[in-house]
Order: structure tokens, then C-alpha cells, then sequence
């Protein structure tokens, strides 16, 4: 694929908190731009899209990391368990939950494709000391509505209920709060039986 350069207002600027620097792209135009990449991507040797996504990822403006996980988006039922653990590392790269929950989307796309390997993937975020891996685990599973693993939900949530990271704390509230649609009944029982925090109780029986 052809090197790809966003073009932006300017320079990159440093946004996102004073964390990161970024190429100045709105996501409308970012998405414009990179159409067509995203379109060839579905086309290429596999070897050539896995260099093209840790380019992108590890370069320094933001929107680059974007259009990698993008890439992975469109290519997920592309990818084997191999290359899935591949891109575990890129959570660790200057980690913010705007890139944490997007690349979090195609590893569970990945395991309702493939939910044999769910444990696999699971493992490689539970109990991390890294907070956003745990944060991946106890949202791995939105959107999966009837399909959710209740006990991997619970395996995920319990040992963060008193973490103090407002992050795991918003994860909770999140994860309960979309499974809560599906089963209202579980999530109330399982707030009622465990010592929430106020955050995640407000989050999680939005619904309820």
C-alpha cells in the first residue's frame, strides 16, 4: 500500500487533555481520506496490511493510530488468533480510552466469529496490571446481548469493584448498563449482591 499522509488544517497540534499530538483531521475528513486505503486494504497479502497497520499505529500524530484500527475493523474476519495477539500491544501505546475502546470493537467481533478462541482473548486482558487491559475485559463483550457470558462478565468485574480508577469505574457502569438491556434482571441482582461503586451503580441501572 502507498504511504498514506493525512492532510490537516496545520501542524500537528497537541490535543486530547495536552496528551497527544494530532494531525488536525475531523473524523468526517479522515474518514474521506482514507476511503480508499481502507478499500484496498481488503485486497492486499496479509504480511503487507500487518506492516501497514503497525506503521500507521506506531506513528506519532493520533489519527494515524485511527486509520490502523480502522484497518483492523475492516479486516477482522481476516485475521486469525495469531494476529489478534499481535495487536495486543497496541493498547499499550500511548493508551487513552478513545483508542482502548475502539480497538477493543474488532476483539469482539473477532470472538463472536470465533468463540472458541473467547478464553484466549479474554486471558489476555483479565487481570492485567495495566488498568485499560482490565477495562478491555470488563467491556469486551458489549453489544453482545443474548450471547454474553455472564460468569466471564463477573470474572472481569469483581476483583476491580473497589479500584478507585475512574476508567474501570466507568467500564463497570458501561458494561452493566448494555447488558442490562438484555437482562435487566441479572444486572439488578447483581448490583444488589455486590458493593458497587456509586459511579458504576448510577451507570449500570441507568436502564433498571
Amino acid at each position: 500500500m502507498d504511504k498514506l499522509m493525512l492532510i490537516g488544517d496545520g501542524d500537528a497540534q497537541v490535543g486530547m487533555k495536552n496528551h497527544f499530538p494530532f494531525v488536525d483531521v475531523p473524523k468526517p475528513e479522515r474518514t474521506k481520506q482514507t476511503k480508499a486505503v481502507i478499500k484496498q486494504s481488503k485486497q492486499i497479502e496479509l504480511v503487507e496490511l500487518l506492516q501497514t497497520i503497525d506503521e500507521l499505529y506506531n506513528r506519532r500524530e493520533r489519527e494515524y493510530k485511527y486509520v490502523a484500527i480502522d484497518l483492523i475493523q475492516a479486516n477482522y474476519k481476516r485475521f486469525t488468533i495469531k494476529e489478534m495477539i499481535q495487536f495486543v500491544d497496541y493498547f499499550k501505546i500511548d493508551s487513552w480510552w478513545e483508542t482502548v475502546d475502539t480497538l477493543r470493537v474488532p476483539f469482539g467481533k473477532f470472538i463472536l466469529l470465533h468463540p472458541e478462541e473467547t478464553m484466549t482473548i479474554f486471558d489476555l486482558f483479565n487481570g492485567n496490571d495495566d488498568f485499560w487491559m482490565r477495562r478491555v475485559a470488563i467491556t469486551l463483550q458489549l453489544s453482545f446481548k443474548d450471547k454474553t457470558d455472564t460468569s466471564l462478565l463477573e470474572t472481569a468485574i469483581l476483583p476491580d469493584l473497589t479500584t478507585d480508577e475512574f476508567f474501570i469505574q466507568k467500564a463497570i457502569g458501561w458494561a452493566l448498563r448494555d447488558y442490562s438491556k438484555t437482562n435487566p434482571t441479572w444486572v439488578r441482582n447483581f448490583i444488589q449482591k455486590n458493593e458497587l461503586s456509586k459511579l458504576a451503580v448510577r451507570e449500570g441501572s441507568k436502564y433498571l
